[in-house]
C-alpha cells in the first residue's frame, strides 16, 4: 500500500536522513521526498511518498516519525498516484504541447500536481458560476446558491455548500477561475497557493500565443 506523509521537521542537515531511517525501521520504503515549504521558523514541511511492507500499519510509521526530536506528522493518507519531484514541469510541458487547450490540460493534471481530489475550471455567467472543464471526480455542476466571487489572486476558499472540502481558487483571465479541492486534508499551504497562481498564469500566457 502506498501512502503520502506530510511532516514538519527541523530545517537542518541530517533531518531527512533521520526521518528516512525511522520510516525504514518500521517497514516503510520511501519512493520520493518533496520539499513543500520552508516555514520560516527553522522548520520545513516535506511530503514523503512511501510503500508499506505487508502487514505494516500507517500508525507505526507515524509513531516512528513523531518519536524524533522536532518532528511532527501533519497528515498521512493512502495515495495511489505515486510521487514525482517534477510535477510542475510536467504540467508546463503538457500545456506547451497543446497551447490552445492549455487551461484544460492544467486542470486535468491538478489532482496529481497538488494531490487534491479534483480540479475545475469555471466561468462567470452573470453572477452565477458554471463549469467549463473538470477532472473525473469533480462535480459536473455548481450547487444552487453559489454566486460568483471576485479574486484578486490565488486564495483559499470556504463554501458552505462544500463544508467537507478544503478549497483554493485562482483567476484565469477576466471571468474564469481554476479551483482545487482536497477532502479532509492536509491543509492547502501558502506555497501551494503560490504554485497554483504561477501555473494558472502560465496557462493563461501559453493559451494566448
Amino acid at each position: 500500500m502506498s501512502y503520502l506523509l506530510r511532516v514538519e521537521l527541523p530545517d537542518v542537515p541530517g533531518s531527512l536522513g533521520r526521518l528516512a531511517s525511522a520510516i525504514g525501521s518500521v517497514g516503510g520504503n520511501i519512493n520520493a521526498i518533496e520539499i513543500v515549504e520552508h516555514s520560516g521558523n527553522g522548520c520545513a514541511v516535506d511530503d514523503v511518498f512511501f510503500e508499506a511492507d505487508p502487514g505494516v500499519m500507517p500508525d507505526s510509521v507515524v509513531s516512528a516519525c513523531n518519536a524524533l526530536d522536532g518532528v511532527d506528522v501533519l497528515w498521512i493518507s493512502r495515495y495511489g498516484a505515486g510521487g514525482n519531484l517534477f510535477l510542475d514541469l510536467e504540467a508546463v510541458e503538457s500545456m506547451t504541447e497543446d497551447p490552445a487547450h492549455a487551461a484544460n490540460h492544467l486542470v486535468d493534471m491538478l489532482p496529481v500536481v497538488f494531490r487534491v481530489d479534483w480540479g475545475l475550471r469555471v466561468r462567470r455567467d452573470a453572477e452565477r458560476v458554471v463549469v467549463v472543464h473538470g477532472t473525473t471526480a469533480a462535480p459536473a455542476a455548481i450547487p444552487d446558491g453559489l454566486r460568483w466571487r471576485d479574486f484578486s489572486g490565488a486564495a483559499r476558499l470556504e463554501l458552505e455548500q462544500w463544508p467537507d472540502l478544503l478549497l483554493a481558487a485562482c483567476p484565469l483571465g477576466k471571468d474564469q477561475l481554476v479551483v482545487i479541492a482536497r477532502r479532509g486534508g492536509p491543509e492547502i499551504l501558502d506555497s501551494e497557493i503560490a504554485r497554483l497562481a504561477h501555473l494558472v498564469a502560465l496557462a493563461d500566457s501559453i493559451s494566448r500565443r
